[in-house]
């Protein structure tokens, strides 16, 4: 095995370079040194790969491409006629013909300039394969090593190259909590080419972690049987995931939590105790923001402006901390993943407050639009999915009217009458969303149309 063959058998299998990259840059460490010995203008240093029969690389052969003339001007790019018969008796005046050239005629400048281009060359094509190895990582998880931190910056070994994560993609406890080759999971964001390598972007609060990290630990995620519909975080404090299936027999949210809480407790161990709402999502605002605000428990949704997004929530008054959370973290984590601007008060402060005007707006602005086709209801008792008991006792009640059910359901009335539940109360409004719409919109205010 020649030393070439050696060679580029090492820069394959250690750096990872393709044949062909290694060709270009035996190629062009050959035509820096020609140039240099024979000057800038000469283009015609050709090169040429002599392979075994097992196709390996054995040598390089460099010639220089000269024209066949009558009487040489430029020794370099030219040969006379007389000359290149010796060489072979078919050439012409005007021909080209590669003349074998002996390396020994480079120089030691010559030599010095092809050493550098190489060493140029597998540097560029050593950084040109990291990067394209990295930059599909993008969006992905990656674990290093902790090495060190400088100006407000963490340094991690990822492999054979360098991670950082700038203070604004940091997790609030990693500098105080790191030490020399602590373990780092962190989420690649961009890969930037440097001087003799590349550099990985990391970050440490991006939603998408959490994301990656959860659907490690939950194979009903990977799979696609519960499916994340939205995140949102505040990187140290809380973290709300949305999760949905179709899946009638799938609870998404026990899914993704773990018996006991097993798979939770792991990826909140990850981000270092960061709390993590798991959180099933709702088409049904009012639904989907009354499970937004967990932990706190939410006694009514009040929709206000519908075009605006608004919504009033309204929770007891020993919820009202937790509701907000530390800083109002927790209630504006609920604003992003709802997309909905939520007010949220005391069933004190609700009791003071004139919500009629709340009461109009949930129903022309929430109830689906009922096609021409389907039927119309006046009343709560002629629903279909109204069982007969409740169907029994509304009939006889001043509630059976939709309109003064909601009325009666958003001020309070429905729950202070005793007729009904709180459970009961809430089926009944849930099955109302599927049938009634306001569907002439000059009608009286707060009138329901049949």
């Amino acid at each position: 095995m020649s030393d070439m063959t050696e060679a580029i058998r090492a820069l394959i299998d250690e750096k990872g370079f393709t044949v062909d990259s290694v060709k270009r840059t035996i190629e062009a460490t050959i035509t820096a040194a020609y140039k240099k010995a024979f000057g800038k203008m000469a283009e015609n240093c050709i090169v040429k790969f002599v392979e075994d029969d097992d196709g390996e690389i054995t040598d390089a052969l460099v010639y220089s491409r000269k024209t066949i003339v009558d009487g040489v001007y430029d020794p370099v790019t030219e040969i006379d006629l007389e000359d290149a018969l010796k060489l072979s008796s078919e050439c012409e005046l005007g021909d080209e013909i590669d003349i074998l050239v002996d390396p020994k005629e480079f120089g030691r400048s010559a030599v010095s300039v092809g050493k550098q281009t190489a060493h140029m060359g597998v540097n560029e094509s050593y950084k040109d394969r990291l990067y394209d190895e990295y930059k599909d990582k993008i969006g992905q998880i990656i674990v290093g090593f902790y090495q060190r931190s400088y100006r407000e910056s963490i340094y991690v070994e990822v492999g054979n190259v360098e991670g950082v994560i700038p203070k604004k993609y940091q997790h609030p406890s990693d500098l105080k909590r790191l030490e020399e080759n602590d373990r780092v999971k962190a989420l690649v964001v961009d890969v930037k080419k440097t001087n003799s390598s590349i550099q990985l972007i990391l970050s440490r609060i991006d939603p998408n972690l959490v994301r990656n990290i959860l659907e490690l630990e939950v194979p009903e995620l990977s799979d696609g049987t519960v499916v994340i519909r939205k995140i949102v975080r505040d990187a140290g404090y809380r973290t709300k995931i949305a999760v949905y299936t179709d899946h009638e027999n799938v609870d998404p949210v026990g899914a993704c939590v773990g018996q006991r809480g097993a798979r939770i407790q792991n990826v909140i161990k990850e981000l270092d105790g960061e709390k993590i709402d798991v959180l099933k999502w709702e088409e049904d605002p009012v639904k989907f923001i009354k499970n937004a605000l967990s932990p706190a428990e939410v006694d009514r949704v009040l929709i206000g402006d519908v075009e605006r997004r608004q919504a009033l929530a309204i929770v007891p008054d020993t919820q009202y901390s937790l509701a907000i959370g530390k800083q109002g973290n927790n209630v504006r984590l609920a604003n992003k993943l709802c997309d909905w601007s939520i007010d949220v008060k005391t069933a004190s402060q609700a009791e003071e407050m004139d919500l009629s005007e709340y009461s109009r707006r949930q129903v022309e602005g929430v109830f689906n639009e009922v096609s021409e086709d389907e039927e119309e209801f006046s009343l709560v008792s002629s629903l279909p999915e109204v069982p007969k008991d409740l169907s029994a006792i509304l009939s006889d009640s001043d509630f059976d009217d939709i309109q003064a059910f909601v009325d009666a359901y958003y001020d309070g009335a429905l729950e202070k009458s005793g007729l009904l539940t709180k459970e009961q109360i809430e089926t009944l409004f849930a099955i109302i969303h599927n049938y009634v719409e306001i569907v002439d919109d000059d009608a009286e205010e707060g009138e329901v149309q049949e």
